[in-house]
């Protein structure tokens, strides 16, 4: 898919991590157990920490996903690349969704 927007995975992923301080406000307040939600936030931090710093083309960024999952053990790394990208593609095509992260994703969450 190539990027409609003009904004590159990288600049992409740094948005994404700044919303992701919501979901952490959210899991904090749950009264159950919320190891495996804190596990996977930081595969998901841990994955778009990376593609910010490494910036992948728009063109390849599925590829360039693909490939952090090689090597990783379990399907938990894999799922959060999936979020990520499916994200990236909802990104490309959901106005809302692009200016809620351009406004620095705000939330009573946070």
């Amino acid at each position: 898919m190539s990027d409609l927007t003009g904004l590159r995975p990288g600049a992409f992923c740094q948005k994404v991590l700044l919303a992701l301080s919501a979901s952490e406000g959210r899991r904090r307040r749950r009264k159950r157990n919320t190891t495996p939600d804190a596990i996977g936030l930081s595969m998901k931090r841990s994955l778009l920490e990376r593609a910010a710093r490494e910036d992948p083309a728009p063109d390849d960024f599925e590829g360039w996903l693909l490939s952090a999952c090689n090597g990783e053990d379990g399907g938990g790394v894999r799922a959060m690349a999936l979020e990520i990208l499916t994200e990236w593609q909802l990104f490309q095509v959901e106005p809302s969704f692009r200016v809620w992260l351009e406004q620095g994703a705000p939330s009573d969450d946070s």
